[in-house]
């Protein structure tokens, strides 16, 4: 079968640059990389083997590390959902007791959300967000290598778990007072609080990370109205993190407090408030919907315009949107909560801010298809996959809008249709672009191309296996059927839909295994990338295939929010390659620039590899197991190592030269 490959030539004279000329520009682009390349590596390059593996801090190694790591847990959180499927493809089913299927959806739910679909945009942010902005690494490249390692050792404290019999067993939304000992005695709900407590700091610190990077780090000239838009989908999601985790973090602690030390916080009788934890985790949890879905409709952004040979139409709305979209979230939380007995008035707020927030998104949608409208479509596999996210994110939205009807919405509640609606928002708004960003990226993450025709598999069978899946619960939800059941009665028009909602959950496992299979091909056997395959419009295109371990030879000049087609950035890595301020071949150094117009400000010194990361991350974990076994007095002298640890880190700090 033959590998994938796109044209490299211009689809319309206007969008992009000359053939011949950008093909002179690239030679004299690639001399320019050999002159300074042998310095450059001496000082970028991290140690090899094991050493190297628990020592890096480039952001690339990270990005990668994301990818894979968050792709086993969407394996094993699949793994769990095929099991449901098939416990509810038929009735009165036996394969697994009500227990072990409370464990599976409630574990399902949870990786799905925070150890899967946050982490995976977490690695296109490491990996492709500093070659987007033309800068050598992220502003802390330890902290990076800190979020990493915390994001893994809390996955497998939560994945650990199952095989004890003790994994979350209250729903991913862990809702009162049937979390509490009282109801859920065990350990199972305290893996949950103290998983999510955990990867809350991973989080949190990486959030930071992609917000100062971006602020801070990118080339001169890239000032804010040129940033790529799936940059400017990374910063706003960060931010959102950065304040939408705060109402998680504290429930989750309040909650951990309740079952183990009685402080009753949610307990009315004790003067507490059941339904404030409600509050709380829905001021984190529907903010955390578009958390998920913004850096994918970054992707989409990224893709459309480079397989349509034209740029992004409506370029500031898109901004706007995406930015208006991230504020509006965090007034919308108590549309999950239309059933629980609140004042009219707050229902009707709520209501409203529930339509408003779809007219951003209103506004990405129609800017696509104007893209594409105005464009020469190229029909990749990342393009397909796109097309698909916008066929499945507008019904997703659609269904999102009934939600804001009150009278609906009450109707509704905790029924099949609700399951329908987030899958269709979650899966066709955060999976299928996250596989579009993989197809498009994979040249440039790994150096190999895809197959083509094992592409077009991969689109068909997962695109329809999750309309074959998801669709069919919109029906049984209208029929009546609750969600959180593992076993339901015949004659009650359920079994056509869930049998069919089954076959539709192994045809799409089916789609993923061949699209990972495609990938390891790819892998072994995948035809050579070009730096530029595609012919595409941003600057992360503009290095290796993979990049270098410093990025880029000599740090551009940005002239336009489609560099690599304005004919006047690439020249500029050419014109500076006997600028020292450009090359930096003396230090391990990048450039800080101004937050507004990205005007260069100062030299920054970039810390070197280390293994302080690791060792904090495991002092963590340690923690928190700690915690969990009640032991809390070694948890306390645990917590003083790893001040001391923290303390050594901070201990040097790297230099800072003006600009």
């Amino acid at each position: 079968m033959p590998p994938t490959t796109q044209p490299t030539q211009p689809t319309t004279p206007d969008a992009r640059p000359r053939t011949s000329s950008l093909r002179g520009v690239l030679a004299e682009r690639a001399s320019a990389e050999a002159a300074v390349g042998e310095k450059l590596d001496e000082l970028w390059e991290e140690e090899p083997g094991l050493i190297g593996f628990i020592t890096t801090v480039n952001h690339k190694r990270i990005g990668r590390r994301y990818l894979v790591t968050a792709s086993f847990f969407f394996l094993l959180a699949g793994v769990n959902a095929l099991i449901m499927r098939a416990q509810l493809g038929s009735p009165d089913n036996k394969l697994v007791d009500p227990e072990l299927y409370n464990q599976l959806f409630s574990l399902h739910g949870t990786a799905m959300i925070f150890f899967f679909a946050t982490p995976m945009n977490s690695g296109f942010g490491n990996f492709v967000v500093p070659l987007m902005i033309g800068t050598r690494d992220m502003a802390f490249p330890r902290l990076n290598a800190l979020s990493y390692w915390i994001f893994l050792f809390s996955g497998l404290f939560m994945f650990s778990s199952l095989p004890l019999g003790l994994a979350p067993d209250g729903g991913w939304f862990a809702y009162v007072p049937l979390t509490g000992d009282k109801y859920l005695p065990g350990l199972n709900l305290d893996f949950y609080t103290l998983g999510l407590l955990f990867l809350a700091v991973s989080s949190t610190v990486g959030a930071i990370n992609l917000i100062v990077t971006i602020i801070k780090m990118r080339a001169p000239g890239m000032s804010l109205n040129r940033m790529p838009l799936f940059v400017w989908a990374i910063l706003t999601q960060s931010f959102m993190l950065v304040f939408a985790l705060p109402p998680l973090d504290t429930a989750n602690a309040m909650l951990f407090m309740d079952r183990r030390f009685h402080t009753r916080f949610f307990v009315p009788s004790d003067g507490g408030d059941a339904i404030l934890w409600q509050h709380l985790f829905w001021l984190f949890g529907h903010p955390d919907v578009y958390i998920i879905v913004l850096p994918a409709m970054g992707m989409i952004s990224s893709v459309i315009p480079t397989f349509s040979g034209r740029p992004i139409l409506a370029y500031p709305f898109v901004v706007l949107a995406t930015i208006a979209t991230g504020i509006i979230s965090f007034g919308v939380w108590v549309h999950h909560m239309f059933a629980v007995g609140l004042s009219d008035v707050s229902l009707s707020f709520f209501a409203a801010a529930t339509l408003t927030i779809s007219l951003p998104a209103g506004i990405q949608m129609f800017a696509w298809l104007g893209t594409l409208w105005r464009g020469r479509i190229v029909l990749s596999t990342a393009m397909l996959y796109a097309v698909g996210f916008l066929v499945a994110f507008t019904l997703g939205g659609v269904t999102g809008v009934m939600f804001a009807v009150v009278p609906f919405d009450q109707q509704v509640t905790d029924s099949y249709f609700v399951v329908a609606h987030f899958h269709y928002v979650l899966f066709g708004g955060a999976v299928l672009p996250i596989l579009a960003g993989l197809f498009y990226w994979w040249p440039k993450i790994t150096g190999r191309m895809t197959n083509a025709r094992a592409g077009l598999w991969s689109f068909g069978l997962v695109f329809g296996g999750f309309n074959l899946t998801f669709f069919p619960m919109h029906i049984a939800g209208l029929l009546g059927m609750p969600r959180r059941i593992y076993t339901y009665q015949p004659g009650l028009g359920w079994t056509v839909w869930n049998v069919l909602s089954t076959v539709g959950a192994f045809v799409l496992a089916a789609g993923l295994l061949l699209t990972l299979g495609l990938f390891v091909h790819s892998l072994v056997r995948g035809e050579r990338a070009p730096d530029d395959p595609w012919g595409a419009n941003t600057l992360e295109w503009a290095t290796g295939s993979p990049p270098k371990d410093y990025n880029f030879p000599v740090i551009p000049t940005v002239h336009s929010g489609n560099p690599l087609w304005d004919g006047r950035t690439l020249p500029s890595m050419v014109e500076h390659r006997h600028d020292p301020g450009r090359t930096l071949t003396e230090e391990h150094k990048t450039l800080r620039t101004s937050e507004l117009d990205s005007r260069v400000e100062a030299v920054m010194t970039m810390p070197e590899e280390t293994a302080l990361p690791l060792l904090v991350a495991v002092l963590l974990t340690s923690m928190f197991v700690a915690l969990l076994v009640s032991a809390y007095v070694a948890a306390g002298i645990i917590a003083g190592f790893m001040a001391v640890a923290v303390t050594w880190w901070l201990w040097h700090r790297p230099e800072v030269e003006p600009g």
